[in-house]
Protein backbone atom coordinates (compact mmCIF):
# COMPACT_ATOMS: atom_id res chain seq x y z
CA UNK A 1 0.00 0.00 0.00
CA UNK A 2 1.58 3.25 -1.09
CA UNK A 3 -0.25 6.18 0.45
CA UNK A 4 -2.40 6.51 3.55
CA UNK A 5 -5.14 3.85 3.48
CA UNK A 6 -7.83 6.52 3.54
CA UNK A 7 -6.39 8.22 0.44
CA UNK A 8 -6.16 4.91 -1.38
CA UNK A 9 -9.72 4.00 -0.41
CA UNK A 10 -10.97 7.41 -1.60
CA UNK A 11 -9.19 6.91 -4.92
CA UNK A 12 -10.69 3.42 -5.26
CA UNK A 13 -14.19 4.73 -4.57
CA UNK A 14 -13.87 7.55 -7.12
CA UNK A 15 -12.55 5.15 -9.76
CA UNK A 16 -15.36 2.72 -8.96
CA UNK A 17 -18.03 5.39 -9.35
CA UNK A 18 -16.83 5.80 -12.96
CA UNK A 19 -17.01 2.08 -13.81
CA UNK A 20 -20.68 2.23 -14.80
CA UNK A 21 -21.46 5.95 -15.00
CA UNK A 22 -20.59 6.41 -18.67
CA UNK A 23 -22.74 3.38 -19.56
CA UNK A 24 -25.72 4.15 -17.31
CA UNK A 25 -25.93 7.74 -18.57
CA UNK A 26 -26.80 6.55 -22.10
CA UNK A 27 -29.73 4.19 -21.49
CA UNK A 28 -32.35 6.85 -20.57
CA UNK A 29 -31.31 8.86 -23.65
CA UNK A 30 -31.08 6.10 -26.29
CA UNK A 31 -34.41 7.13 -27.82
CA UNK A 32 -33.25 10.73 -28.28
CA UNK A 33 -29.89 9.65 -29.66
CA UNK A 34 -31.51 7.23 -32.11
CA UNK A 35 -33.97 9.90 -33.27
CA UNK A 36 -31.19 12.44 -33.87
CA UNK A 37 -29.13 10.03 -35.98
CA UNK A 38 -32.06 8.10 -37.51
CA UNK A 39 -30.94 4.77 -36.06
CA UNK A 40 -32.93 1.52 -36.17
CA UNK A 41 -33.45 -0.60 -33.06
CA UNK A 42 -30.50 -2.80 -33.99
CA UNK A 43 -28.23 0.15 -34.77
CA UNK A 44 -29.23 2.00 -31.60
CA UNK A 45 -28.42 -1.12 -29.55
CA UNK A 46 -24.83 -0.71 -30.75
CA UNK A 47 -24.64 2.52 -28.76
CA UNK A 48 -24.57 0.36 -25.63
CA UNK A 49 -23.15 -2.83 -27.17
CA UNK A 50 -19.96 -1.28 -28.57
CA UNK A 51 -18.63 -0.15 -25.15
CA UNK A 52 -19.46 -3.56 -23.66
CA UNK A 53 -17.68 -5.30 -26.54
CA UNK A 54 -14.55 -3.30 -25.80
CA UNK A 55 -14.89 -4.09 -22.10
CA UNK A 56 -13.85 -7.55 -23.25
CA UNK A 57 -11.28 -6.46 -25.82
CA UNK A 58 -9.62 -3.99 -23.43
CA UNK A 59 -9.45 -6.63 -20.74
CA UNK A 60 -7.05 -8.63 -22.93
CA UNK A 61 -4.26 -6.09 -22.49
CA UNK A 62 -5.05 -4.84 -18.97
CA UNK A 63 -2.94 -7.40 -17.01
CA UNK A 64 0.09 -6.79 -19.28
CA UNK A 65 -0.26 -3.02 -18.95
CA UNK A 66 -0.54 -3.33 -15.18
CA UNK A 67 2.67 -5.36 -14.98
CA UNK A 68 4.52 -3.14 -17.45
CA UNK A 69 3.60 0.32 -16.15
CA UNK A 70 2.16 -0.35 -12.69
CA UNK A 71 -1.46 -0.65 -11.63
CA UNK A 72 -1.64 2.89 -10.29
CA UNK A 73 -0.42 4.53 -13.50
CA UNK A 74 -2.71 2.46 -15.71
CA UNK A 75 -5.74 3.23 -13.54
CA UNK A 76 -5.02 6.96 -13.74
CA UNK A 77 -4.50 6.78 -17.51
CA UNK A 78 -7.74 4.80 -17.90
CA UNK A 79 -9.67 7.55 -16.16
CA UNK A 80 -8.18 10.16 -18.49
CA UNK A 81 -9.08 7.97 -21.48
CA UNK A 82 -12.60 7.57 -20.10
CA UNK A 83 -13.10 11.33 -19.88
CA UNK A 84 -11.83 11.73 -23.44
CA UNK A 85 -14.14 8.97 -24.70
CA UNK A 86 -17.17 10.61 -23.11
CA UNK A 87 -16.39 13.88 -24.90
CA UNK A 88 -15.72 12.20 -28.26
CA UNK A 89 -19.04 10.37 -27.98
CA UNK A 90 -21.04 13.63 -28.04
CA UNK A 91 -19.44 15.06 -31.18
CA UNK A 92 -21.96 15.59 -34.06
CA UNK A 93 -21.13 12.40 -35.94
CA UNK A 94 -22.42 8.84 -35.74
CA UNK A 95 -18.83 7.68 -36.18
CA UNK A 96 -17.81 9.69 -33.12
CA UNK A 97 -20.77 8.24 -31.23
CA UNK A 98 -19.48 4.71 -31.77
CA UNK A 99 -15.78 5.68 -31.64
CA UNK A 100 -16.28 7.34 -28.28
CA UNK A 101 -17.97 4.14 -27.14
CA UNK A 102 -14.81 2.23 -28.08
CA UNK A 103 -12.70 4.55 -25.90
CA UNK A 104 -15.20 4.39 -23.03
CA UNK A 105 -15.35 0.59 -23.11
CA UNK A 106 -11.56 0.21 -23.27
CA UNK A 107 -11.06 2.58 -20.35
CA UNK A 108 -13.65 0.86 -18.17
CA UNK A 109 -12.09 -2.51 -19.05
CA UNK A 110 -8.77 -1.39 -17.57
CA UNK A 111 -10.52 -0.24 -14.39
CA UNK A 112 -12.56 -3.44 -14.13
CA UNK A 113 -9.65 -5.83 -14.60
CA UNK A 114 -7.01 -4.16 -12.45
CA UNK A 115 -9.17 -3.37 -9.43
CA UNK A 116 -9.44 -6.98 -8.09
CA UNK A 117 -5.65 -7.40 -8.27
CA UNK A 118 -5.14 -4.12 -6.43
CA UNK A 119 -7.61 -5.21 -3.74
CA UNK A 120 -5.91 -8.60 -3.38
CA UNK A 121 -2.49 -6.93 -3.15
CA UNK A 122 -3.20 -4.05 -0.77
CA UNK A 123 -6.18 -5.36 1.23
CA UNK A 124 -5.53 -9.11 1.30
CA UNK A 125 -7.03 -9.47 4.79
CA UNK A 126 -10.13 -7.43 3.89
CA UNK A 127 -10.67 -8.50 0.29
CA UNK A 128 -14.39 -9.26 0.58
CA UNK A 129 -15.24 -6.03 2.43
CA UNK A 130 -13.21 -3.93 -0.01
CA UNK A 131 -14.90 -5.67 -2.94
CA UNK A 132 -18.21 -4.78 -1.29
CA UNK A 133 -17.09 -1.14 -1.01
CA UNK A 134 -16.00 -0.73 -4.60
CA UNK A 135 -18.91 -2.61 -6.16
CA UNK A 136 -21.30 -0.60 -4.02
CA UNK A 137 -19.64 2.63 -5.14
CA UNK A 138 -19.82 1.47 -8.75
CA UNK A 139 -23.56 0.85 -8.52
CA UNK A 140 -24.19 4.05 -6.55
CA UNK A 141 -22.44 6.06 -9.25
CA UNK A 142 -24.59 4.46 -11.92
CA UNK A 143 -27.71 5.23 -9.87
CA UNK A 144 -26.97 8.94 -9.63
CA UNK A 145 -26.05 9.17 -13.29
CA UNK A 146 -29.15 7.29 -14.49
CA UNK A 147 -31.43 9.45 -12.35
CA UNK A 148 -29.78 12.68 -13.52
CA UNK A 149 -29.59 11.91 -17.26
CA UNK A 150 -33.03 13.18 -18.33
CA UNK A 151 -33.20 16.13 -15.87
CA UNK A 152 -29.77 17.27 -17.11
CA UNK A 153 -30.94 16.95 -20.70
CA UNK A 154 -33.95 19.15 -19.90
CA UNK A 155 -31.80 21.63 -17.95
CA UNK A 156 -29.55 22.02 -20.98
CA UNK A 157 -32.48 22.78 -23.27
CA UNK A 158 -33.03 19.26 -24.59
CA UNK A 159 -29.35 18.59 -25.32
CA UNK A 160 -28.51 14.94 -24.72
CA UNK A 161 -24.94 15.80 -25.73
CA UNK A 162 -24.51 18.18 -22.80
CA UNK A 163 -26.10 15.67 -20.43
CA UNK A 164 -23.58 12.99 -21.39
CA UNK A 165 -20.59 15.35 -21.51
CA UNK A 166 -21.04 16.36 -17.86
CA UNK A 167 -19.72 13.01 -16.69
CA UNK A 168 -16.27 13.65 -18.16
CA UNK A 169 -15.76 15.91 -15.12
CA UNK A 170 -16.35 12.94 -12.82
CA UNK A 171 -13.64 10.97 -14.64
CA UNK A 172 -11.25 13.93 -14.40
CA UNK A 173 -11.82 14.20 -10.64
CA UNK A 174 -11.06 10.51 -10.16
CA UNK A 175 -7.89 10.79 -12.28
CA UNK A 176 -6.64 13.59 -10.04
CA UNK A 177 -7.33 11.45 -6.96
CA UNK A 178 -4.97 8.76 -8.33
CA UNK A 179 -2.05 11.15 -8.87
CA UNK A 180 -0.60 10.70 -5.33
CA UNK A 181 -0.56 6.92 -5.82
CA UNK A 182 1.09 7.26 -9.23
CA UNK A 183 3.75 9.66 -7.97
CA UNK A 184 4.57 7.53 -4.94
CA UNK A 185 4.77 4.39 -7.07
CA UNK A 186 7.08 6.09 -9.57
CA UNK A 187 9.24 7.43 -6.74
CA UNK A 188 9.57 3.99 -5.17
CA UNK A 189 8.42 5.27 -1.78
CA UNK A 190 6.56 2.21 -0.62
CA UNK A 191 7.05 1.15 2.97
CA UNK A 192 10.17 -0.92 3.44
CA UNK A 193 13.60 -0.72 1.85
CA UNK A 194 12.74 -2.05 -1.62
CA UNK A 195 11.10 -0.04 -4.38
CA UNK A 196 7.56 -0.75 -5.50
CA UNK A 197 8.83 -2.00 -8.84
CA UNK A 198 11.17 -4.50 -7.16
CA UNK A 199 8.45 -5.75 -4.82
CA UNK A 200 6.05 -6.15 -7.73
CA UNK A 201 8.65 -8.02 -9.80
CA UNK A 202 9.40 -10.36 -6.90
CA UNK A 203 5.70 -11.05 -6.43
CA UNK A 204 5.26 -11.91 -10.09
CA UNK A 205 8.33 -14.14 -10.26
CA UNK A 206 7.32 -16.00 -7.11
CA UNK A 207 4.14 -17.25 -8.76
CA UNK A 208 4.33 -20.12 -11.24
CA UNK A 209 3.46 -19.00 -14.76
CA UNK A 210 0.63 -21.54 -15.05
CA UNK A 211 -2.02 -20.26 -17.38
CA UNK A 212 -5.45 -19.71 -15.84
CA UNK A 213 -6.87 -20.43 -19.29
CA UNK A 214 -6.25 -24.15 -18.66
CA UNK A 215 -8.19 -24.23 -15.39
CA UNK A 216 -11.75 -25.58 -15.39
CA UNK A 217 -12.53 -23.53 -12.28
CA UNK A 218 -11.26 -20.37 -13.98
CA UNK A 219 -13.61 -21.04 -16.90
CA UNK A 220 -16.52 -21.53 -14.50
CA UNK A 221 -15.80 -18.18 -12.82
CA UNK A 222 -15.41 -16.60 -16.26
CA UNK A 223 -18.71 -17.90 -17.62
CA UNK A 224 -20.59 -16.83 -14.50
CA UNK A 225 -19.09 -13.36 -14.91
CA UNK A 226 -20.20 -13.30 -18.56
CA UNK A 227 -23.73 -14.57 -18.04
CA UNK A 228 -24.51 -12.21 -15.17
CA UNK A 229 -23.02 -9.34 -17.18
CA UNK A 230 -25.23 -10.28 -20.14
CA UNK A 231 -28.47 -10.08 -18.16
CA UNK A 232 -27.33 -6.74 -16.69
CA UNK A 233 -26.34 -5.06 -19.94
CA UNK A 234 -29.59 -6.09 -21.64
CA UNK A 235 -31.37 -4.13 -18.91
CA UNK A 236 -28.96 -1.20 -19.12
CA UNK A 237 -29.62 -0.99 -22.85
CA UNK A 238 -33.35 -1.70 -23.01
CA UNK A 239 -35.12 -1.42 -19.65
CA UNK A 240 -36.45 2.13 -20.16
CA UNK A 241 -37.49 1.21 -23.72
CA UNK A 242 -39.38 -1.87 -22.52
CA UNK A 243 -41.42 0.34 -20.21
CA UNK A 244 -42.09 3.09 -22.77
CA UNK A 245 -43.08 0.51 -25.41
CA UNK A 246 -45.81 -0.58 -22.99
CA UNK A 247 -47.18 2.95 -22.63
CA UNK A 248 -45.15 4.39 -19.76
CA UNK A 249 -43.92 7.98 -20.04
CA UNK A 250 -40.22 8.51 -20.70
CA UNK A 251 -39.68 10.40 -17.43
CA UNK A 252 -41.34 7.66 -15.36
CA UNK A 253 -39.30 5.01 -17.18
CA UNK A 254 -36.15 6.98 -16.35
CA UNK A 255 -37.13 7.12 -12.68
CA UNK A 256 -37.78 3.37 -12.64
CA UNK A 257 -34.41 2.73 -14.29
CA UNK A 258 -32.75 4.85 -11.61
CA UNK A 259 -34.69 2.98 -8.91
CA UNK A 260 -33.52 -0.31 -10.39
CA UNK A 261 -29.93 0.94 -10.26
CA UNK A 262 -30.40 2.20 -6.70
CA UNK A 263 -31.61 -1.18 -5.45
CA UNK A 264 -28.50 -2.75 -6.95
CA UNK A 265 -26.49 -1.06 -4.18
CA UNK A 266 -28.08 -3.36 -1.58
CA UNK A 267 -27.03 -6.51 -3.42
CA UNK A 268 -23.62 -5.12 -4.33
CA UNK A 269 -22.81 -4.33 -0.69
CA UNK A 270 -24.38 -7.32 1.03
CA UNK A 271 -23.51 -10.24 -1.24
CA UNK A 272 -19.70 -9.82 -1.22
CA UNK A 273 -19.73 -9.49 2.57
CA UNK A 274 -21.75 -12.68 2.90
CA UNK A 275 -19.60 -14.43 0.30
CA UNK A 276 -16.43 -13.68 2.25
CA UNK A 277 -17.84 -15.49 5.29
CA UNK A 278 -18.79 -18.64 3.41
CA UNK A 279 -16.59 -21.51 2.28
CA UNK A 280 -19.03 -22.20 -0.55
CA UNK A 281 -21.06 -19.40 -2.13
CA UNK A 282 -23.67 -21.70 -3.69
CA UNK A 283 -26.65 -20.29 -1.71
CA UNK A 284 -25.79 -16.83 -3.02
CA UNK A 285 -25.70 -18.11 -6.61
CA UNK A 286 -29.20 -19.51 -6.17
CA UNK A 287 -30.40 -16.27 -4.57
CA UNK A 288 -29.16 -13.83 -7.23
CA UNK A 289 -30.19 -15.93 -10.24
CA UNK A 290 -33.66 -16.50 -8.78
CA UNK A 291 -34.19 -12.79 -8.15
CA UNK A 292 -33.12 -11.84 -11.67
CA UNK A 293 -35.23 -14.57 -13.28
CA UNK A 294 -38.29 -13.49 -11.28
CA UNK A 295 -37.79 -9.86 -12.29
CA UNK A 296 -37.44 -10.71 -15.98
CA UNK A 297 -40.52 -12.92 -15.84
CA UNK A 298 -42.42 -10.00 -14.36
CA UNK A 299 -41.32 -7.73 -17.20
CA UNK A 300 -42.77 -10.26 -19.61
CA UNK A 301 -46.08 -10.87 -17.80
CA UNK A 302 -47.05 -7.46 -16.37
CA UNK A 303 -44.35 -4.89 -17.18
CA UNK A 304 -46.19 -1.73 -16.20
CA UNK A 305 -48.49 -3.00 -13.44
CA UNK A 306 -45.64 -4.48 -11.38
CA UNK A 307 -42.88 -2.19 -12.62
CA UNK A 308 -41.61 -1.13 -9.20
CA UNK A 309 -41.50 -4.70 -7.88
CA UNK A 310 -39.74 -6.04 -10.97
CA UNK A 311 -37.24 -3.19 -10.85
CA UNK A 312 -36.47 -3.96 -7.21
CA UNK A 313 -36.08 -7.72 -7.72
CA UNK A 314 -33.87 -7.17 -10.74
CA UNK A 315 -31.84 -4.52 -8.97
CA UNK A 316 -30.98 -6.60 -5.91
CA UNK A 317 -30.23 -9.58 -8.15
CA UNK A 318 -28.10 -7.55 -10.57
CA UNK A 319 -26.09 -5.89 -7.81
CA UNK A 320 -25.66 -9.19 -6.00
CA UNK A 321 -24.67 -10.90 -9.24
CA UNK A 322 -21.87 -8.50 -10.14
CA UNK A 323 -20.70 -8.36 -6.52
CA UNK A 324 -20.61 -12.14 -6.33
CA UNK A 325 -18.81 -12.49 -9.68
CA UNK A 326 -16.09 -10.04 -8.65
CA UNK A 327 -15.77 -11.62 -5.21
CA UNK A 328 -15.39 -15.08 -6.75
CA UNK A 329 -12.43 -13.78 -8.75
CA UNK A 330 -10.73 -12.72 -5.52
CA UNK A 331 -11.73 -15.77 -3.46
CA UNK A 332 -10.87 -18.36 -6.11
CA UNK A 333 -7.41 -16.81 -6.65
CA UNK A 334 -4.61 -17.80 -4.30
CA UNK A 335 -2.62 -14.56 -4.62
CA UNK A 336 -2.64 -11.08 -6.18
CA UNK A 337 -0.95 -12.16 -9.42
CA UNK A 338 -3.42 -14.98 -10.02
CA UNK A 339 -6.25 -12.59 -9.16
CA UNK A 340 -5.10 -10.20 -11.90
CA UNK A 341 -4.77 -13.04 -14.41
CA UNK A 342 -8.15 -14.49 -13.52
CA UNK A 343 -9.72 -11.03 -13.59
CA UNK A 344 -8.30 -10.45 -17.06
CA UNK A 345 -9.61 -13.79 -18.33
CA UNK A 346 -13.04 -13.48 -16.69
CA UNK A 347 -13.64 -9.97 -17.93
CA UNK A 348 -12.21 -10.54 -21.42
CA UNK A 349 -14.43 -13.52 -22.17
CA UNK A 350 -17.24 -12.37 -19.90
CA UNK A 351 -17.75 -8.96 -21.47
CA UNK A 352 -17.30 -10.26 -25.02
CA UNK A 353 -20.15 -12.63 -24.19
CA UNK A 354 -22.16 -9.87 -22.52
CA UNK A 355 -21.76 -7.56 -25.52
CA UNK A 356 -23.94 -9.91 -27.55
CA UNK A 357 -26.85 -9.37 -25.16
CA UNK A 358 -28.06 -5.85 -26.01
CA UNK A 359 -27.45 -6.36 -29.73
CA UNK A 360 -29.26 -9.72 -29.84
CA UNK A 361 -32.15 -8.41 -27.75
CA UNK A 362 -32.56 -5.41 -30.06
CA UNK A 363 -32.40 -7.54 -33.20
CA UNK A 364 -34.90 -10.12 -31.89
CA UNK A 365 -37.25 -7.35 -30.75
CA UNK A 366 -37.06 -5.71 -34.17
CA UNK A 367 -37.73 -9.05 -35.87
CA UNK A 368 -40.67 -10.09 -33.65
CA UNK A 369 -42.13 -6.70 -32.71
CA UNK A 370 -42.34 -7.86 -29.10
CA UNK A 371 -40.16 -8.13 -25.99
CA UNK A 372 -41.47 -11.61 -25.12
CA UNK A 373 -38.92 -13.65 -27.08
CA UNK A 374 -35.90 -11.56 -25.96
CA UNK A 375 -36.97 -11.97 -22.31
CA UNK A 376 -37.45 -15.74 -22.71
CA UNK A 377 -33.91 -15.94 -24.07
CA UNK A 378 -32.59 -14.04 -21.05
CA UNK A 379 -34.43 -16.46 -18.75
CA UNK A 380 -32.44 -19.23 -20.46
CA UNK A 381 -29.30 -17.25 -19.64
CA UNK A 382 -30.39 -17.19 -15.97
CA UNK A 383 -30.74 -20.97 -15.98
CA UNK A 384 -27.27 -21.38 -17.47
CA UNK A 385 -25.80 -18.94 -14.91
CA UNK A 386 -27.31 -21.00 -12.10
CA UNK A 387 -25.64 -24.18 -13.29
CA UNK A 388 -22.25 -22.59 -13.97
CA UNK A 389 -22.37 -20.53 -10.78
CA UNK A 390 -22.92 -23.58 -8.59
CA UNK A 391 -19.65 -24.98 -9.97
CA UNK A 392 -17.74 -21.71 -9.63
CA UNK A 393 -18.91 -21.25 -6.01
CA UNK A 394 -17.17 -24.38 -4.70
CA UNK A 395 -14.38 -23.94 -2.16
CA UNK A 396 -11.48 -24.35 -4.60
CA UNK A 397 -8.45 -22.35 -5.78
CA UNK A 398 -7.36 -21.73 -9.34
Amino acid sequence: MLAHPFLLMAAIVLASVNMRAALASVAPLVGEIAADFGLSSTASSLVTSVPVLFLGAGALVAPWLGRRFGIEAVLAAALVLLGAGILVRVLPSVYALYGGGVLVGTAIALLNVLMPGLIKRDFADRAASMTSLYTGAMIAGATVVAAAAVPLEEAFGGSWEASLACWSLLAALAAVAWLPQVLLARGGTARGSRTVQEARADAVSAVPARSVWRSALAWQVTLFMGLQSLWTYVLIAWMPTIFTDHGMSRSTAGVLFAFNTLTQVAGAFAVPLLAGRMRSQRPLVVLVTTLVAAGYAGLMIAPVQGAWLWSALLGVGQGGGVGLALTLIVLRAGDAVTASRLSGMAQTVGYLLAAAGPLAAGAVHQATGSWTVPIVLVLCVCAAALGIGLLAARDRKV
